[in-house]
């Protein structure tokens, strides 16, 4: 087992294969970790949000929900929740919002407290595996809770998240590319201080009864189009 801690303001990317777990836990309230997917040896192949919440018929994601890429297939499952809620709409704070935000900050002035975004910080680890802007996409926003109003106006409600956790589990080659920075819609003035905690583990096998394969019919589907790539991949050369 494998530990990782991103502290507020930090990031972190890399490389997991199929097969493992990776527990995200929350050290504090007004926890917000910003993250991205790709398959790892073609990242043109990444998380896709618009297929993931359509297909599942949701706006939010937790516990027996997956996380599709644009090919069909899963990249990871969730199988295990103690948050609830996570933000899929929200996006990613930039530059000019954490200034207005939180107050106009610089590495040559703070150094290290300086108060960093989602946006830069994507950027900078993304630009580690030879990708560009151009392959930023919407992110997931894990712990935070953004409500869709009926109106089409988003709506971040803080919950409790000091010492709550969520697992995914990958069910394909993965690059992980994520930040710990504030989600662009919390209103607080006061940039959040949480750190967050990333376990790494093995999974067990997925069964065909597995809740995230069973939870809607373009799940399973989505499952047996990436259990049909793999198939395919033994021994090839």
């Amino acid at each position: 087992m494998t530990s990782i801690r991103i502290q507020a303001g930090g990031k972190w990317s890399g490389y997991i294969s199929r097969g493992k777990n990776i527990r995200m836990t929350a050290t504090m309230d007004r926890a917000n970790l910003t993250t991205l997917l790709f398959h790892a040896s073609d990242p043109t192949e990444r998380y896709n949000m618009p297929d993931s919440l359509k297909a599942q018929h949701t706006a939010y994601l937790t516990a027996g929900h997956v996380l599709m890429s644009d090919q069909g297939r899963v990249l990871a499952s969730i199988t295990d929740d103690t948050t609830g809620w996570h933000d899929t709409l929200s996006g990613y704070t930039t530059r000019q919002s954490t200034d207005h935000q939180y107050g106009l900050t610089s590495y040559q002035n703070e150094r290290n407290a300086w108060y960093r975004s989602g946006y830069e910080n994507l950027i900078v680890e993304m630009y580690r595996h030879q990708l560009t802007p151009r392959d930023l996409g919407t992110p997931i926003n894990f712990f935070s809770k953004v409500i869709c109003e009926l109106d089409g106006a988003m709506r971040y409600e803080q919950q409790p998240t000091a010492g709550t956790s969520v697992t995914l589990r990958t069910e394909m080659d993965l690059l992980l590319v994520v930040s710990n920075t504030p989600n662009p819609l919390d209103p607080e003035t006061s940039y959040p201080d949480s750190a967050i905690e990333l376990t790494f583990s093995e999974a067990e096998p997925v069964t065909l009864d597995d809740r995230c394969v069973v939870h809607c019919d373009e799940n399973r589907r989505a499952f047996e189009n990436t259990w049909q790539a793999y198939a395919l991949l033994k021994g090839a050369h």
